[in-house]
Formats: C-alpha cells, structure tokens, sequence
C-alpha cells in the first residue's frame, strides 16, 4: 500500500513538471507554492497511513510469527490472542484448529509410546534398536541385563563401543546389506555364563523420526534354561533306556535259557527262574520310581497335609527295616529329642512314609555288616530337624553335589548289585521341598553319611497350612 502511495506521488510531480514548464513566470510562482503545499501534505497523509497500516497489520503478523517460532521449539505452545481485522481473526482459528489437531495426534502418539515402552520393558526377550550409523536408539532393561551394557542408559552409544562380539557386529551389517533377518545363537561369556539367541532384522526402507533407513532391529532370548532342560531330558531318556536294557537283557537270557532245554533240568533251573523274578522285581520298583518321580515333578501329586507324628512314623519305619538290617547284623537306633512344640508337623502320611523308606534303606544298604544306623530327631526353631546317619562307605566330597539327581550313583555297579534305581534320593528332595523343607548330606569318605532333612512343625507360628 505505501509503496502504491509513492509511485502515485511521482506520477502526479512527473506530470506536474511537464505542466510547470510551459506556464508562464507569474503562474509558476503561484504553482511551485501550491506543489510545496501538496508534497508536504501527501507526506504527512502517508506517514499517517503507513503508522496506521503499521498498527492494523503488523502487529499480528508479528504475534504470528513470535508464535510460530515458538511452536518449532514447543509443541505444547499456547497461541496468543491476535489484534487486527476479521481476516487475521480467521487465519488465527485456522492456525489454532490447526494447532489443536497436531496436539491431539501428539498426545496420541505419546499415549501409544508409553504402551510400547511398557511392553517392550515387560518383556522376557531384550530388544535393542540401532539406526544406520549403529548408535543404540532404544535399548529395554532386560537387554542391558542379558549384555550386561556399562550402561544403564546406552542410548547414543554406538553398539561396537559396548559389545565386544564379533558375529553379533557381523550379524548386524549382513542383516543391512541383504535385508534378511539374521539367527545367531552364541555362548555369551558371564558371569552368569548364558545361551542366547539374538534375531536381527533390517527395517529396510522403513524409517521413523529416529530409525532412518538403513536401521536395525536385534531381539535377544536367554536360552540357557531350556538347553539346560534339553540336556537333562536327553540325559534321562538315555538312563531310563540303560536302567531298562539291563535287566530285560537278564530276563530274555534266562528265559532263552529255560527254552533251550534248561527247563527240564530240575536242580539248575531255580538259578534262572530267581534271576527272572529279582530282574522282575528291579523293572517293578524302577517304573514306580519312575512314576513317582514324574507326578512329583509334574506338580500333579495330589497331597493330603494333616498332622503327622513324626516320631511314630520313625518308629514305624524302624519296624519294617528292622528285619533287613538284623540280616546284615547291624543296629538300628532312635534318638528322639522333643520340646514344647512337640513332634508333631504338618505333612504327607505317605510321603514320609517314602522319605523315611528311602533314607533309612540306602543307609543300611551302604553300611558293612554289624554296622550302625542312628535315626535323630531334633528341635530345630520352628522345625523338626531329621536326620538319618550310618558308618558305611561314605560318598566322596566331589559327588556329594550331585547326588540328588535323578540315576546319579557314586559307585554304579555297587548300586545295580544292590538293587538301587538310582532315583530315591531325587524322590527323597522333590517330596521334601513339596512339603516346604530342605535336605542336605553330609558325608567322610570310610566313615559314613549323614542325610538331613528339616520340616515345619504342626504348632508354631508360620506353620505349612492343611492345603499345602
């Protein structure tokens, strides 16, 4: 507008000056007054407008743009009240509809970032995700626990600098070169030493505000327990498979035996027909071991918890046993302590029935002829404290952590002899620990063994509820 206002004012002095110089003197005088007058008064009308102009106008445009480099910095800027015509009322609805639609998709995208951060830190596998030039823009905390990252917030690091591993760093570029998702499983050095498995994925031509093209997506899974798994299911099968064989391979020799003609011979068959029923007898107590040891670990053994007499089921246990140790000579002893609290726990009648069996069996099995077998019961705080000791062979000190698990024998063909499935020591620990106590051995080598086992009494705070 003021520059309308300048051009109209040369046009109008051009054709002024043409006027001027054909007038005569006496005229020009007269006119070169009245043109002084009219500049001045054209001025002083501009500079009013341009003031005018100034105020209407300028004013929210400047509030605009004061508002606008604002919001660059600000999303959550508040829009000022502008001043000026219904025009730049209407731009400012304009800009504040605008304004409040971008909130609003901000505010979701926030809501949803908020639900993925949390599932992402929820979850089992550690995630990490790296852009084109390999800094880590995003890592959860079970992925800085698994790669045990420096640290707690690697975000910006670049993942060379904390990961020393070279086929995960492989892994990644061959991932960005082709596009195709890359499987790596590896021993990664502990402590605690761990199988993981890392998944890396290319998001290709994906790219968001902080994953550019060229980004790349890892996902680590900690295997260890279920390689570990693995094993000892393979480990069992083929236990289970031996235990198996080698009495079938007696029974089928015996039987060929007897078929081939040994039937007939009256005074040598009984060998081989002993040899059947005792190989007979191992299978039977082997597959109910088995069975046993199954439910128990399963967590399907339905157990009835009442009060138990613990001291009366020992006694109970010593008379069936009695007649097995006064066959080798030796001397079953019981040496009861009781206390205000009595004897009495909460348990399982037939698991301690089994723990007792168990215990008690393998002591007199492992003890020489004329030994000693001693049967303890101590109150120990709120539990009872069982323990079961003998003076036999003893276990050496290396075997010792081993020997609850499931086929393990110190001495195998001692055991076999001696008609062990090689699983009542397993049995012995998942009943107690299903009945909230602990076992331990203790054990010299020449001088004996010693099994403990401590159970919660009936009648003290913090006793094992009738449900278990």
């Amino acid at each position: 507008m003021f520059g309308l206002w300048i051009l109209f004012v040369l046009l109008l002095l051009y054709t002024g000056s043409i006027y001027f110089a054909v007038l005569p003197d006496p005229m020009k005088t007269r006119w070169m007054f009245v043109g002084g007058i009219a500049i001045l008064s054209g001025s002083f009308l501009t500079l009013l407008i341009s003031s005018f102009m100034t105020r209407t106008f300028q004013q929210p445009i400047n509030q605009i743009n004061q508002f606008l480099d604002e919001l660059e910095n600000n999303p959550l800027a508040t829009i000022p009240d502008l001043e000026g015509p219904d025009a730049f009322h209407d731009l400012a609805r304009r800009i504040r509809r605008i304004y409040e639609q971008r909130t609003d998709t901000i505010g979701e995208l926030r809501v949803e970032l908020g639900k993925l951060q949390a599932v992402l830190s929820g979850l089992e596998e550690g995630v990490l995700a790296l852009d084109s030039a390999e800094r880590i823009v995003f890592a959860n905390e079970r992925a800085v626990e698994l790669l045990q990252l420096r640290q707690s917030d690697p975000r910006g690091a670049r993942i060379w600098e904390l990961v020393r591993h070279r086929p995960l760093l492989e892994a990644c570029h061959k991932s960005r070169l082709t596009g195709a998702p890359v499987r790596l499983e590896v021993l990664w050095n502990g402590p605690p030493e761990r199988q993981l498995v890392f998944h890396v994925a290319s998001l290709g031509n994906v790219a968001t505000s902080e994953l550019d093209r060229g980004a790349t997506v890892i996902g680590v899974h900690d295997v260890s327990e279920l390689r570990r798994l693995e094993t000892l299911r393979q480990e069992f099968v083929a236990n289970v498979s031996h235990e198996l064989k080698t009495p079938l391979a007696v029974i089928k020799v015996c039987v060929e035996t007897l078929l081939d003609g040994a039937v007939e011979d009256v005074d040598g068959r009984g060998h081989f027909l002993k040899q059947i029923e005792d190989q007979g007898n191992r299978l039977h107590a082997l597959i109910i071991d088995l069975l046993a040891l199954a439910r128990v670990e399963s967590g399907s053994e339905v157990f009835d918890f009442q009060e138990i007499d613990l001291a009366e089921s020992i006694a109970d246990c010593m008379e069936r046993l009695d007649a097995r140790a006064k066959a080798r000579g030796q001397t079953l002893a019981v040496d009861i302590h009781t206390s205000k609290g009595g004897t009495t726990i909460w348990a399982d009648h037939e698991s301690i029935r089994q723990i007792l069996d168990n215990l008690v069996d393998n002591a007199i099995k492992y003890t020489p002829e004329n030994g000693n077998v001693k049967v303890t019961l101590i109150p120990e705080g709120n539990r009872l404290r069982l323990a079961v000791k003998d003076n036999g062979i003893g276990i050496p000190h290396e075997d010792l952590p081993r020997i609850f698990e499931r086929f393990y024998r110190v001495d195998r063909a001692r055991s076999r002899e001696m008609g062990g499935t090689g699983l009542g020591l397993s049995i012995v620990k998942h009943l107690v620990q299903s009945m909230h106590g602990t076992v331990e051995a203790q054990s010299e080598p020449g001088l004996g063994s010693t099994f403990v086992v401590r159970l919660p009494q009936a009648n003290v705070p913090g006793k094992v509820s009738k449900t278990g």
